[in-house]
């Protein structure tokens, strides 16, 4: 895109240079786009678009000019800078969300991204996870630990939690239900839930709490604001190093080993799925099945078949 005048503004935090007419249009387009959002979904939106608008720009194209094949190329240009799979699916999807909001308000004639094709995913899950004994290495190096360490362990390893619904968790949503301590959190999608708390995650969250009564659950390290996605990270990495576990660990890998425990412990599928809050039980299957794949492969069951007639 051309522009007239380096005056900018910050639109959900992509910078737009004003006061080209085109630039204009896109800052509203994008402002009324991601207004849907919020949390940690707004901010993977903003970063999604702020490339394509860079892209755009280098391509010196009008991003209301638009083509299924501009997008297309853009797919091919994220593939020759080694981008996973699952990155430009999720960056194709919000690009191609962006333009059908667009159609819809009548932005523009006609959606380029209704028909893009999708990298395939794969169908099992790559994230290294924690076997039963590793898991039960690293709880028990955050006991050790104590405090914010051993409450935010237990919360994702033992509940399964996402690290934002963790780190967005508040003392105020503490309760007893029914008997359960419970916590209540803000899920993906603006879904919430009311999740019970096994006695070790309470006491634990308890102890480190202790006098405080309201505000964040999870705080920095000089106690002045919420704990980030940053620090939590490496507390998962340092505990997981000290626990002697030579995998790159980080917090989805403690939810990914709670929803393997889980399936290993027998729980039925569909409560793992309503446990770990996927909207659709394919999702928890890509667990079941990289954990089990190899385990149930039908070459162990025909072997035996076939060896049982041969006697």
């Amino acid at each position: 895109m051309h522009t007239t005048n380096h005056q900018s503004e910050i639109v959900g935090q992509l910078v737009l240079v004003d006061v080209d007419p085109i630039r204009q249009r896109v800052k509203k387009a994008i402002g009324g786009f991601l207004a849907g959002y919020s949390g940690t979904t707004l901010e993977a939106y903003r970063l999604d678009l702020r490339q394509w608008i860079s892209w755009l720009d280098t391509a010196g194209l009008d991003p209301f000019d638009v083509e299924r094949a501009h997008i297309e190329l853009y797919a091919r240009w994220c593939e020759s800078e080694g981008k996973a799979r699952a990155t430009i699916g999720r960056r194709l999807s919000t690009v191609c969300g962006f333009y059908r909001y667009c159609s819809q308000e009548r932005l523009i004639e006609r959606d380029p991204g209704a028909y893009v094709r999708r990298p395939k995913q794969d169908y099992e899950s790559t994230t290294l996870g924690l076997d039963r004994n590793e898991l039960g290495a690293f709880l028990v190096q955050a006991g050790l630990n104590g405090g914010r360490d051993h409450a935010l362990a237990c919360l994702l390893a033992l509940n399964g939690l996402r690290i934002s619904e963790a780190l967005n968790a508040d003392i105020d949503n503490l309760d007893v239900n029914r008997g359960h301590r419970t916590l209540f959190i803000h899920r993906k999608g603006h879904k919430t839930a009311t999740i019970p708390l096994s006695p070790r995650t309470a006491r634990a969250i308890d102890l480190y709490i202790g006098e405080r009564q309201t505000g964040p659950i999870f705080l920095n390290h000089d106690e002045t604001k919420r704990l980030d996605r940053h620090a939590s990270a490496r507390i998962v990495r340092r505990l997981a190093k000290r626990a002697g576990i030579d995998k790159q660990i980080s917090p989805h890998s403690l939810r990914h080993s709670f929803i393997t425990a889980a399936l290993d412990a027998g729980v039925p599928l569909r409560d793992v799925q309503e446990a770990a809050s996927h909207a659709d039980p394919r999702t928890t299957m890509r667990y079941d099945r990289g954990r089990g794949s190899l385990d149930r492969h039908a070459t162990y069951i025909v072997s035996t078949f076939v060896a049982g007639a041969s006697r």
